[in-house]
């Protein structure tokens, strides 16, 4: 399993919460549990590979991590979200940006720019192009006001002379 098949599940993860009364450790437990994964995996290939005890801490930090911090991921969402109310924003994207903003605050051995492709990728399954592409932009913009010494450079540009 791929560390992005490991975000794209957490991302799942993430998201079911928003619909449940569990917990993030009841949600896990049920989710991460052997054979109801891998019967999953008969209807999704996402699931079919039982992810080793790294991957399977990435998902948990991941999720806890989401669940913990899950006001301050919306209202970083909220303040990149130009002329958008958060309510109106799908589900879907939102469990996916909160994923990548909580990597990429609380988890400095992910790459910046790793979250933020992957995330954009996981968005192209489930989302229009307009919503990935608000995806995108809401991301980079978090990253280049939270991160202005780290931002990224457009590809074609090199970095400015201090």
């Amino acid at each position: 399993m791929t560390r992005s098949t490991a975000r794209e599940i957490a991302i799942h993860c993430s998201y079911s919460l928003g619909f449940s009364t569990q917990s993030a450790d009841q949600l896990l437990e049920r989710r991460l549990d052997r054979e109801a994964f891998l019967a999953w995996g008969e209807e999704d290939e996402l699931y079919q590979e039982y992810p080793n005890e790294k991957q399977l801490q990435y998902i948990q930090n991941l999720v806890h991590g989401v669940a913990g911090h899950g006001p301050e991921l919306d209202q970083y969402i909220s303040r990149h979200a130009k002329n958008w109310a958060f309510s109106r924003i799908p589900r879907t994207a939102t469990a996916i940006m909160r994923v990548a903003m909580y990597e990429i605050l609380y988890m400095p051995e992910i790459p910046k720019a790793a979250a933020i492709n992957d995330a954009v990728e996981i968005a192209k399954k489930y989302e229009d192009e307009k919503v990935v592409s608000f995806v995108n932009g809401i991301l980079g913009a978090f990253v280049r006001e939270e991160f202005p010494d780290e931002a990224p450079q457009k590809p074609g540009t090199a970095p400015e002379e201090p």
